[in-house]
């Protein structure tokens, strides 16, 4: 292939092929280029121009917004002290949680301090199962019983009863057992305590209690739905909450014998206690397994001889190795042992692990060895590691020296001969972990990672109408012990008090007009785990069907915010550091397929008395700027109820949950009747409102404007919609085509969310637009559902003391024939050309068969092409040779994304994506992602079949095989993937070349269409370069580590 080296300033590419190619095709070459190609794009642009501007009335709106600027003052916004206000307010309203929770568990502990255990007690309750359930003959069922239920928005339009909590058991529990039905008859206390918290803090959720015993008391009360084997198999006992809460973060090694003795149905226990001792531990906990038999074999030979973190992600990669484990050989526990212990003490001597609890889990069916030397050396006398020990199977031969152990290193003794034993012998640790704590009477508060509520129905269907991200929870929780006087010394821990936060109401604490378009708030824990962030997603599509993602809840932000390669900003709030910096990230927009280069402004700090820290950013330049002007309330009124306008319903212009009266108010309601002083006890946030009414008034000329035109002119058919958008969430569509005749009939109604102002982001017209030259529309093509129209886009700005802020966008939306019938009708050669000098097809035309002819946008995507099929998709996938040229010429310069979040289909070997905190490997997979997010980048960017073709990537959709057949294999696992975006250098407004394929060469021109972001490409129709070239495809390829 040739290219031509730069000409000029204007960055005009040409060739000249007059000394290599024959005079006929030089020839033909100048008479496509010269054929009016140039002429054609200009006369275009002149046509979009015009009709853009008139029917979205950009003109006007600019002109108005001029007119308003000595009344306005633009501010630029002070991220130190917005990051200081919204994390206080985040520490209060946390806050109020923490003290829900430390009034239900004082009223516990005294419920139990006065109530003298009654063995023979008879004691109705209602029981989440059964209530509202009747027999054949349609009485209520035991324990059942009328139990009012009402729908209600602030519970997720779930049929609840406020006016009471009830009662949930675990099939495997027996309901009417003397030590459930005292503790339920204890728990009654807290029905009023549940009520009195929800009255002082009306945006609580729920609020439960778990009891020691199994039971789970919730409020308010609701109709459990068992499983569809007709089983309630939840126990709030292996809640992360509970678990958490009831004991301290710990280290722990657990130890399973795999020898020939263990075969059978011994090892398949032996496996599924491990599991659920992994399922009992949290990321504050550490964690390994070794197997033994005559030697020590780590089941995961990375992590020998140290602690991993007991995150998802590690926990789930154990229990696929334990899956694997076999049994063969003889039993000697001695090295097992003593490794064991030399992985704790070393931990404790190095200040890694959780420097609190330790102990070892011996997971055996009999030890016959004397271990008294091995605890001699290395636990006795202080026995800082508890040794828990589980015989396994029915044989009862070595139960005495089993227990020996756990007796004498301060560990408890289970024997387990069935599955049905595994989960309440296991529990029993916990227990005795949590003694310490219940004796001191410590009630530490606890916070839970981010979890989405599986438990509850509609769960699924929330996901899909909402933000994924913000729909998931975290819980505070907080232990209850028994405070009698006789049992002081045992430690009794009773159960565990919480109540669910969801992260939507805390996130919306950073209002997101303030943050802008490109901006955004987040949380993280101080594990350095997302809690809540935008660009986290932890669902994903398995088919028709929703499923969260294994590791959902265990993403790390230097996974997000994958730029900060350094991990500046990911260790200062791991950290609680209060603090600002500046990166510049590849973002991208319109799901992943365009990329952006923006300069974030991030800022941090600690929320007080939790485990979490609170990021917000700003985008620097048009994020960090506002306008603030004022009108009148009676003014702002008037346009603010006209029919055309509308406000971010997902938005808190005034807070409609705090009284139950409001909820039924939308937020343009409420506002309205907060202004007309009908509903003064509303909390409203006053600047809002004052933006509100402003760009009301401002913008209310367009709604006069748009009707002028719908009324008194003919609307040219295909121009669907006018609409606009300002920072403060103010909407105003006009609908220039019916709904019978619209093709975008779903664009900017209430299910179209990428095109509305949600609680996480600005529409994506919106976002394009202020990235984009103002004034200039910026033109796309949307495929919705099948569905395909273009939409172009303007943004509209206002000046003041040398500053100038972006006051909104403003576009129109049309249908794909009324470009292509505007287009076809200019990209032609008129009959009477002068074609005596011309060899071939005379005069040219895009409807010609010689010719192929493209409006590309500059991202590479087809907005208009004879193949209505082509349109929406890459220009690379449907001419490979072309793009390609355009790249190496500079037209299209190709960046590298990465999404560490992705799910791939299952290959047949296991890779560890478990991240062990105490070893070098973690730190070695971070190097490796900042060489692949930078290095590669660079070496990918110079050399483009790397991407395609590189050794390093295998594609994401790979197929699967597997000789694990006992276990269910998922078909998607996480994995890390890179994929390309391109943005177009509008420095080179046009080029030309002729592709050497084979027997023909290509011949091509590009033009830039002027005032737009389009590019006009015309090819040779007859030139196939397809076996020279392949298909260039956007599909991300999984990143494979070699370690």
């Amino acid at each position: 292939m040739t290219e031509a080296p730069a000409i000029g300033l204007s960055r005009t590419l040409g060739t000249d092929v007059s000394c290599r190619f024959s005079p006929r095709l030089e020839r033909a070459r100048r008479q496509l280029q010269g054929s009016g190609v140039q002429q054609w794009a200009s006369e275009f642009s002149v046509q979009l121009r015009d009709l853009t501007t008139k029917y979205s009335g950009s003109l006007l709106l600019q002109k108005k917004l001029k007119d308003v600027e000595s009344i306005i003052k633009i501010v630029e916004l002070d991220g130190d002290g917005l990051v200081k206000d919204y994390s206080d307010e985040i520490e209060r309203m946390l806050g109020s949680k923490m003290k829900s929770v430390k009034r239900l568990a004082e009223s516990a502990e005294d419920a139990d301090l006065y109530h003298e255990f009654n063995a023979s007690l008879q004691f109705d309750y209602y029981n989440s199962m059964l209530i509202n359930t009747v027999d054949e003959d349609g009485n209520n069922v035991e324990l059942g019983g009328e139990f009012p239920l009402e729908e209600n928005e602030h519970f997720n339009n779930l049929p609840v009863n406020t006016q009471q909590s009830n009662i949930q058991i675990p099939t495997n529990v027996y309901n009417k057992d003397p030590n459930i039905l005292n503790a339920i008859y204890n728990s009654e206390a807290l029905n009023d305590v549940f009520i009195r918290n929800f009255q002082k803090d009306p945006t609580l959720t729920w609020q439960y209690f778990g009891s020691s015993t199994g039971f789970f008391r919730l409020y308010p009360g609701i109709k459990w739905t068992p499983d569809s084997n007709g089983v309630a198999a939840f126990d709030c006992r292996n809640r992360n909450w509970y678990i958490q809460a009831a004991t301290s973060p710990k280290d722990i090694v657990i130890m399973v014998d795999i020898s020939g003795s263990m075969k059978g149905l011994k090892i398949t226990i032996a496996k599924h206690t491990i599991n659920t001792i992994l399922d009992t531990l949290g990321e504050n906990d550490f964690v390994n397994v070794i197997a033994y038999t005559d030697y020590v074999r780590y089941v995961e030979p990375c992590f020998k001889g140290t602690l991993v973190q007991a995150d998802l992600d590690n926990r789930e990669h154990f229990k696929v190795l334990v899956e694997e484990l076999h049994v063969k050989g003889e039993a000697k526990i001695k090295n097992a042992m003593k490794e064991s212990f030399k992985i704790l003490n070393e931990a404790r001597a190095n200040g890694q692990g959780s420097m609190c609890n330790q102990a070892i889990m011996l997971i055996t069916d009999g030890a016959m060895e004397d271990f008294e030397s091995i605890f001699e050396e290395f636990n006795w006398p202080e026995r800082r590691v508890r040794v828990f020990t589980y015989l396994i199977g029915r044989e009862m031969t070595f139960a005495q020296n089993t227990k020996w152990i756990a007796c004498n290193n301060k560990g408890y003794y289970t024997h387990i001969s069935t599955l049905a034993d595994v989960q309440e012998n296991v529990m029993e640790y916990l227990h005795v972990l949590s003694r310490p704590m219940v004796i001191n009477h410590e009630h530490d508060i606890i916070w839970t990672e981010a979890y989405m509520d599986t438990v509850l129905p509609n769960t699924n269907e929330l996901f899909t109408t909402k933000a994924q991200s913000l729909l998931l929870m975290t819980s505070v929780a907080m232990p209850v012990f028994s405070k009698k006087k006789e049992t002081l010394s045992h430690g009794i821990l009773l159960g565990v008090v919480g109540s669910d936060v969801p992260l939507m109401e805390v996130m919306k604490l950073a209002p997101r007009y303030v943050l802008g378009p490109h901006g955004y708030a987040f949380l993280l824990t101080n594990n350095g785990y997302i809690l809540a962030h935008p660009d986290l997603r932890p669902l994903y599509k398995d088919g028709k069907k929703l499923k969260p993602k294994p590791n959902y809840n265990s993403v790390d932000l230097s996974e997000v915010e994958w730029e900060d390669t350094d991990e500046m900003l990911r260790t200062a709030m791991v950290r609680g550091e209060t603090g600002s910096m500046s990166l510049s990230i590849r973002a991208s927009v319109d799901k992943g397929k365009r990329p952006l280069y923006l300069v974030n402004e991030y800022f941090y700090t600690n929320i007080d008395d939790t485990p979490f820290s609170f990021g917000m950013v700003l985008t620097k330049g048009h994020g960090k700027l506002m306008f603030i002007g004022n009108v009148s309330v009676e003014e702002g009124l008037h346009d603010l109820t006209s029919p055309d306008l509308s406000i971010a319903a997902e938005w808190i212009y005034c807070e409609t949950d705090i009284d139950p009266a409001h909820r039924k108010f939308s937020q343009l309601q409420a506002v309205v009747r907060y202004l007309l002083g009908k509903e003064p006890d509303l909390e409203c946030d006053e600047l809002l409102l004052q933006h509100t009414l402003f760009d009301a008034v401002v913008t209310a000329p367009l709604e006069a404007y748009w009707n002028a035109l719908l009324l008194g002119d003919r609307v040219e058919p295909g121009v669907e919609t006018a609409f606009l958008g300002t920072r403060a969430g103010v909407m105003r569509i006009l609908r220039y085509a019916g709904l019978e005749t619209r093709v975008a009939k779903r664009f900017l109604t209430p299910s179209d969310k990428d095109n509305l102002f949600t609680i996480d982001h600005f529409p994506l017209w919106y976002r394009l637009a202020v990235e984009n030259t103002p004034g200039r529309f910026y033109y796309y093509t949307v495929i919705d559902k099948g569905v395909k129209y273009v939409i172009a886009t303007t943004a509209v700005t206002v000046s003041s003391e040398g500053k100038t802020a972006v006051a909104g966008a403003v576009g129109v939306q049309m249908s794909l024939d009324l470009l292509e019938k505007r287009f076809w009708a200019i990209a032609k050669q008129p009959n009477d050309t002068d074609c005596s000098n011309i060899e071939g097809v005379c005069p040219l035309s895009c409807e010609s068969a010689d010719l192929n002819c493209f409006l590309v946008d500059n991202n590479g995507f087809i907005v208009l092409s004879k193949e209505r099929n082509e349109v929406g998709r890459f220009f690379g996938e449907m001419d490979g040779s072309v793009m390609a040229s355009l790249i190496r010429m500079g037209m299209f310069q190709k960046v590298s994304l990465f999404d560490y979040q992705a799910m791939c289909k299952n290959s047949h070997h296991h890779t560890s994506s478990a991240r062990p905190l105490l070893s070098p490997f973690y730190v070695l997979m971070a190097l490796m992602r900042w060489f692949f997010s930078n290095v590669l980048m660079f070496l990918l960017d110079f050399n483009l079949c790397g991407l395609w073709h590189s050794d390093y990537f295998v594609d994401a959709k790979a197929g699967y095989h597997t000789t694990h057949k006992q276990r269910k294999v998922e078909a998607m696992l996480p994995c890390d993937t890179a994929y390309p975006g391109f943005m177009y250098d509008s420095s080179v407004r046009e080029t030309n070349s002729l592709i050497k394929c084979g027997r023909c060469q290509k011949m091509f021109v590009v033009q830039q269409i002027p005032d737009s972001n389009l590019v006009l490409v015309v090819t040779q129709a007859d030139c196939d370069c397809s076996r020279q070239y392949g298909p260039m495809l956007l599909e991300p390829k999984e990143i494979k580590y070699i370690l």
